[in-house]
């Protein structure tokens, strides 16, 4: 009977344990408005708690996501984030959300989010978006033009981009199921490594010349 009993819950543990480590930890109050100091608080996700009875609805509020954003960066986008760095109340609650404005022609380039899965939803324009399975499932590419209205889901840590592909600006708002998912850039992790990975090995890696590896390296 005993052993009946550890395999039931070793079989319990088995299947929670997964979800408990796919996801923020659930929080154990109402809130944790995200401070900087340890004033009058305890530290938690990376942040120190306000007082609860301090909180004021300020601290949960953000304003100015429908304004036009300038895409000046090198790829043609402009990336908006509602973290908990400027939104405070997110802290704890396992969310994230962000703006993108492209510049015609602009790209969010192939990267990854190694804590959290993303939905990203056209909100003008036209976009070229997908993803690119693991190893496992042969490196599949899912993709689809998307246009204003549309939504597609980019499953945790997987390779994914999008790009502008309509005759104007476009703007998208996307959002994460962690307050912070992580970003890994392919091009700039691979190329622009500090200090940088041994250019032969990228060689090898890439089948491309060494000098071209080099000249890949001084753009990152």
């Amino acid at each position: 009977m005993r052993s009946l009993i550890f395999l039931a819950i070793l079989s319990l543990l088995a299947l929670t344990f997964p979800v408990a480590i796919a996801s923020d930890p659930s929080p154990v109050q109402d809130f944790c408005v995200g401070v900087n100091t340890p004033s009058n608080g305890v530290f938690v996700n990376g942040k120190f708690c306000k007082d609860p009875k301090l909180a004021t609805i300020d601290d949960f509020f953000f304003t100015g996501l429908d304004r036009q954003r300038v895409a000046t960066n090198a790829v043609g986008t402009n990336v908006t984030a509602v973290f908990a760095d400027n939104l405070p109340g997110l802290n704890t609650l396992g969310i994230a959300f962000a703006r993108v404005d492209y510049a015609p022609n602009g790209l969010i380039p192939p990267h990854t989010h190694p804590r959290a899965s993303e939905f990203l939803i056209v909100q003008e324009g036209s976009l070229y978006a997908g993803f690119v399975s693991s190893d496992q499932d042969g490196n599949r590419l899912f993709c689809k033009i998307l246009n204003k209205g549309d939504l597609i889901v980019f499953p945790v840590g997987l390779i994914h981009f999008h790009v502008n592909v309509g005759r104007g600006p476009a703007v998208a708002f996307t959002a994460f199921n962690s307050q912070n998912p992580g970003l890994i850039t392919i091009a700039k992790t691979v190329f622009g490594s500090n200090p940088r990975i041994n250019p032969n090995a990228l060689a090898k890696a890439f089948q491309l010349d060494p000098r071209i590896v080099m000249s890949l390296q001084t753009k990152f």
